[in-house]
């Protein structure tokens, strides 16, 4: 078996006082050109809330692309003392960073297995989600070949084709279960439209899944995602796996979000200047003055993960920010480390060199910014980057 390689280790401040309640992470605030807070109590309050919502299903979490840009070990640990037993990841590497803060947490690879990897599972203590017949052969032969007996789960593809093996050839293998070494510890599928409890793909794949399942009977099975926790019974089956719903995003669109905020993104003020009506201001002079504007430029760009799309220009309105307490629109192209804010309207002195501004927090939901730039709180979450001082919350 392979040597196993040293755990990453998150870079972190812890509080040199516990009432102090918080810990850092990444660049000193004072030269980083932004602040990312992850309020970890309102993930935990968000798990809590989808498990009671769920009873008596377990609760999972799903930990991937670093916790949905939220920090995967720090998530992780924090939810493991919560009480979470289950959690599903992306690929190996995050198996094995949620390994070193969970050593005995049940730890499902969504990616499934990979050539050669049976090892590393075993090493891991990791369960793969095998999606197909030839990944389903490779695993048992490596299980016989080692007499591992660490388990894995078996994904069938109700409807979203993508991963996993068909209802048919589920129900074909469904008679090794009576076998004691089965190997199956999860039976699962995935919800392409959870987000439409009444859409008839949903209602589709809620009923084949169960027909699936009763020939796994005595099988743990998972079928609902963020919104499927949403859906109600029928798709709770013995264990949800929220994911999005756990960061605070929206997981029934349309009505009343259900989940606290978790995170808080400010930009730091590097700039102030008055530029002429009828000049442009930014790349590609999209965006012109219609009068004379002050402008606030902060130390945030498409690199730190806030969204390029949500520019404005002359002919639409993009993103927001907001500065001295009022709402402020974005003036012309964010661009890779830095963007511009209309504050004209803003009394004389009220933004300053060095202060800070929300750009996610307050009432700029994770979901107006993605709808600002035309994407969903899925990619703004996980493309927050690493450049920001950190702060999570614990109380």
């Amino acid at each position: 078996m392979a040597e196993a390689e040293p755990a990453l280790q998150p870079d972190l401040d812890p509080p040199a006082d516990p009432a102090d309640h918080a810990f850092t992470a990444g660049p000193p605030a004072a030269e980083a050109g932004g602040i990312l807070t992850i309020d970890l109590t309102a993930i935990e309050a968000n798990w809590r809330a989808l498990g009671r919502r769920a009873m008596p299903s377990e609760c999972a979490a799903v930990i991937k692309a670093d916790a949905y840009g939220c920090g995967l070990e720090q998530v992780a640990a924090h939810l493991v003392r919560a009480g979470c037993r289950t959690f599903f990841v992306a690929d190996l590497a995050e198996a094995r960073r949620a390994r070193a803060v969970a050593p005995d947490a049940a730890i499902y690879v969504l990616s499934g297995l990979m050539a050669g990897t049976g090892p590393v599972y075993a090493e891991l203590r990791a369960r793969p989600v095998i999606g197909s017949l030839v990944e389903l052969a490779e695993w048992d032969a490596f299980v016989s070949a080692q007499g591992w007996h660490g388990g894995a789960a078996l994904h069938v593809d109700t409807g979203m084709n993508r991963l996993g093996i068909s209802a048919n050839d589920a129900a074909a293998l469904a008679p090794r279960i009576r076998a004691e070494n089965h190997g199956i510890t999860l039976l699962m599928s995935h919800l392409a439209y959870a987000e439409k409890a009444d859409h008839p793909l949903t209602d589709r794949q809620v009923r084949l899944f169960r027909e699936v399942r009763i020939l796994y009977r005595g099988i743990p099975a998972s079928l609902a995602n963020s919104s499927g926790v949403f859906i109600g019974n029928p798709a709770h089956c013995d264990m949800v796996r929220p994911g999005v719903a756990l960061y605070g995003v929206n997981p029934t669109p349309g009505h009343r979000n259900p989940m606290r905020p978790v995170v808080n993104l400010q930009a730091r003020i590097v700039q102030l200047r008055t530029v002429p009506k009828g000049e442009t201001v930014g790349y590609d002079a999209a965006w012109t003055t219609r009068r004379a504007t002050r402008i606030a430029v902060v130390a945030v760009g498409y690199a730190d993960g806030y969204p390029r799309a949500a520019s404005s220009s002359d002919e639409a309105p993009g993103g927001a920010a907001i500065v001295a307490g009022k709402r402020c629109p974005l003036a012309g192209r964010v661009s890779m480390d830095l963007m511009a804010i209309d504050i004209t309207d803003l009394p004389d002195g009220a933004a300053r060199r060095g202060d800070m501004v929300t750009l996610i927090g307050d009432e700029l939901t994770l979901d107006d910014v993605a709808k600002a730039a035309g994407t969903i709180g899925y990619e703004i979450l996980t493309g927050l980057g690493r450049r920001y001082h950190r702060v999570y919350r614990t109380a």
